[in-house]
């Protein structure tokens, strides 16, 4: 298993290419279904307080602050990557709903709007699904099954 150093920067690196891809995918696959329900386009770049930097810089940013919490765990998980990343998705948007939410003035869980809700859910379930299934394919074969 590599170090937990490793692990975390990959995390990090796993975060940002789950959000390009899984998250932005998720966001242009419920536009096009439903434009009403996300009436935000992927890829957004509109400027996000404090600093001003872009919705997808900010996006990436988080996105791999959780891939390092993830890669940094990783040891722990006794369950496939997948599903625990999964799992990682849906503690993200509850984060959102009950720690950002309030923090930003927003209600807390999406004003439990059950719709807003599932799509919270699913914005930030296929990102964590995407980090558990990005995270191995960055892994350093030599280093992955050195114990084995």
């Amino acid at each position: 298993m590599p170090s937990a150093s490793m692990r975390g920067f990959l995390g990090f690196v796993a975060g940002v290419i789950a959000v390009l891809t899984f998250h932005q995918g998720m966001v242009i696959a419920l536009h096009g279904i439903a434009p009403g329900w996300v009436p935000f386009a992927a890829f957004r770049t509109t400027p996000v307080p404090p600093f001003g930097v872009p919705t997808i810089v900010s996006n990436c940013f988080w996105g791999g602050v959780w891939g390092t919490l993830f890669g940094l765990l990783l040891p722990r998980f006794t369950w496939p990557q997948w599903l625990c990343g999964l799992v990682l998705g849906v503690i993200a948007a509850m984060a959102g709903w009950f720690i950002v939410a309030p923090l930003k003035g927003l209600p807390i869980a999406a004003g439990w709007v059950p719709l807003s809700m599932l799509r919270s859910l699913l914005i930030n379930g296929s990102f964590g699904l995407g980090v558990g299934l990005i995270l191995p394919l960055l892994m350093p074969r030599s280093l992955l099954h050195a114990h084995t």
